[in-house]
């Protein structure tokens, strides 16, 4: 088991590491000058010098590659003299030195994703730390929509197969495997947070945290989760369902559910006891992978409804060109995938030996 473990951590890791050369090689090859992107277009050339200094444009790609590495590693190098790029500046890194050698000091400290280029130099730490828990909130709500109503109509499917119910639950759960989630946004928001307003009273846009009346503060308002959350979790439902009805329709042709039938248990009990937990294994599977994807799925759907996540703020950032905003969101979300999927996997090998194998 400890080398499975060894050996999943090491893939993650390598994975990891092929996100980020990408992540940084699309970035930074894109055509134009990032301080040209960060100042506007009526600074004075020494301006644009001086920026290109400040945050290391100015040097190699390989070099540059070499210091993002090093910012994103919770072990990093850095130099102790204040002319230096790579200068151990208390301001940039929350880091606790180790040792250092001659003008290079080592430290610990947690991964530094650069500063904003429009958010006059808010560090994006802080922008990811303001908008990832409403993205987590967010998706959370849809997963659980997912799971409840997926299994109910898969169990209901299954027991009424090939029947007029059947049919219609098969029919929208493929509708809703079909339909992109950007565009049930769009009808979602026009339908029942406009032309339905009076009778839900739900807004077409509307973020988790609003300004008050009087805007001294801020207020919950749960109900524009409502929308946002049934559209992001309307395709994962689908797919729960339509495992949940194959894998259950499998499960009672078994031999052991036909012998509890045959000591008179009633077709409620068989399910209950016996073929809804052994039926729920493919669909454990799918929702694991689902709640990962759906981090980078929020994206389209956050913007379309106003949900003020991390989402929203990457469609923002590509529209001001605020390349470090985007490149650490697109990084955390990779790196949360990754995570989440080596955890399911690791969860698999501990329960089932034959994995490991």
């Amino acid at each position: 088991m400890i080398s499975y473990f060894i050996n999943k951590m090491g893939y993650a890791f390598l994975t990891l590491l092929g996100v980020v050369t990408v992540i940084f090689l699309l970035f930074t090859l894109l055509p134009g000058d990032p301080a040209q992107m960060m100042l506007g277009q009526n600074e004075s050339e020494e301006q644009l010098n001086n920026v290109r200094k400040k945050y290391g444009f100015d040097k190699s790609i390989s070099a540059q590659y070499g210091f993002y590495l090093n910012d994103l590693s919770p072990i990093s190098f850095h130099s102790l003299d204040v002319e230096d790029f790579s200068y151990l500046d208390a301001n940039k890194y929350s880091a606790i030195q180790l040792f250092s050698v001659n003008d290079i000091s080592m430290v610990i400290k947690f991964p530094y994703l650069r500063e904003s280029f429009q958010k006059n130099g808010k560090k994006v730490s802080e922008v990811i730390k303001e908008t990832l828990p409403n993205t987590a909130i967010l998706a959370i709500s849809a997963i659980c929509i997912a799971i409840i109503f997926g299994i109910l109509f898969g169990v209901l499917s299954a027991l009424t197969k090939d029947q007029w119910l059947d049919k219609g639950i098969q029919l929208l759960s493929t509708l809703g495997m079909s339909v992109p989630s950007f565009f049930s946004a769009i009808i979602f928001a026009w339908l029942f947070g406009y032309i339905l307003h009076d009778f839900t009273h739900l807004n077409m846009t509307g973020s988790l945290y609003e300004v008050d009346d009087f805007g001294e503060g801020s207020v919950i308002q749960w109900k524009n989760l409502i929308l946002p959350a049934i559209v992001l979790g309307t395709r994962p439902l689908a797919v729960v369902t339509q495992l949940m009805r194959n894998s259950l329709l499998e499960v009672m042709s078994q031999d052991y559910i036909r012998t509890a039938r045959a000591k008179g248990l009633s077709r409620f009990q068989v399910i209950r006891k016996h073929a809804l937990k052994n039926s729920l294994n493919p669909v454990v599977t799918a929702i694991s992978g689902w709640f990962a994807s759906m981090l980078a799925g929020a994206v389209f759907v956050e913007y379309i409804f106003g949900w003020n996540g991390i989402g929203k703020e990457i469609v923002d950032s590509l529209n001001t060109l605020d390349l470090p905003i985007i490149m650490g969101a697109v990084l955390i979300i990779a790196t949360m995938f990754i995570l989440i999927n080596i955890f399911v996997d690791i969860i698999y090998g501990w329960l089932d030996p034959r994995i490991r194998m």
